[in-house]
């Protein structure tokens, strides 16, 4: 049964301003762009400190990606900020054109995913992102678990040269990984090891599964939880590895059940080692207002849905 606990909640936006802030005061040619949501996306610790290397662009998102593939000529290392809706379906031909066709050091860091954005509704609560960054040519995809990871994939994103797209939220959520718990972009981070099943998680799912890992234990199953924080480049060693263990898989986002991690597993599963899957996303449906938890229950998002699509991919395997 899982040891992971957590003491205090803290929203992963937080963990991004946090981690950015950081970076820039580790390296000068870090500048940070945002379109009009500063505080949304705190970063007002870096506008503070390096006002020189903040740009304000305004309601302009497809310019601030512009601007940002342009800064990377100069040798700068850009940060865009703004909600996720309007950092890649908005902009998607100015990304696609400007930053990932030519490998642009530019990093889309892209707050309010999801369901859990909660009362701005369905127009606001993008659900298709991961899909639309992952098909991308060159473009690596973050979705950290919890504030600490977010904050430490920020930093990381700092070291890695090319385009990436890094996806966090809104509400306040569980902290669970540890301040220095290593983070490496494009490695699987295993969490609990088990026999019976394997749940790969992303995001605000990531604290999902472990309560239902809790769930689970209590009746005797042992699962295997692996945070799947990136989704492209994809760990297809950690994948397999786990699915040969346990010969089952679910899989559990914030996201449309299409394009996303879940298609992402299946496609290693389908090439490699054919096992039963079971997939916890969102079922083509657009987003409602409402309480991030009770959107996340009534769409099949809740520890419960993902018990039951344990116990049901347990059954499909005997």
């Amino acid at each position: 049964m899982t040891k992971f606990t957590f003491t205090e909640k803290k929203d992963t936006r937080s963990g991004f301003g946090a981690g950015l802030h950081e970076l820039g005061r580790k390296n000068g040619n870090v500048v940070a762009l945002c379109a009009d949501l500063t505080g949304s996306l705190k970063m007002d610790a870096f506008k503070k400190e390096f006002p020189e290397r903040f740009f304000q662009v305004g309601i302009a998102e497809a310019n601030m990606m512009g601007l940002a593939a342009g800064l990377t000529i100069g040798g700068k290392i850009p940060f865009t900020g703004t909600f996720a809706n309007f950092s890649t379906g908005r902009v998607y031909d100015q990304i696609r054109q400007s930053i990932a066709y030519s490998g642009k050091n530019v990093k889309i860091c892209a707050s309010h995913a999801g369901l859990t954005l909660g009362e701005d509704g369905a127009t606001h609560q993008i659900l298709e992102d991961i899909g639309m960054m992952k098909m991308l040519p060159h473009m690596t995809v973050i979705v950290p678990a919890d504030y600490n990871q977010t904050k430490a994939a920020t930093i990381a994103l700092g070291e890695h040269h090319g385009p990436a797209y890094l996806r966090f939220g809104r509400p306040t959520w569980p902290v669970f990984n540890a301040p220095d718990r290593p983070f490496t972009i494009g490695k699987a981070d295993k969490l609990i090891d088990g026999k019976d099943v394997t749940i790969f998680a992303c995001g605000h799912m990531v604290w999902q599964a472990v309560e239902a890992e809790a769930k689970l234990a209590e009746k005797g199953i042992s699962v295997e939880l692996i945070n799947i924080h990136t989704i492209k480049p994809l760990d297809v060693e950690a994948v397999l590895a786990s699915a040969q263990k346990t010969k089952c898989v679910v899989t559990c986002e914030e996201h449309q059940i299409n394009g996303g991690l879940g298609d992402s597993i299946a496609q290693v599963l389908g090439r490699f080692f054919p096992a039963p899957i079971e997939m916890v996303a969102v079922n083509d449906s657009f987003g409602e207002s409402g309480k991030p938890t009770d959107l996340l229950k009534k769409y099949g998002l809740s520890p419960e849905n993902i018990v039951a699509a344990v116990e049901k991919v347990m059954k499909r395997n005997k």
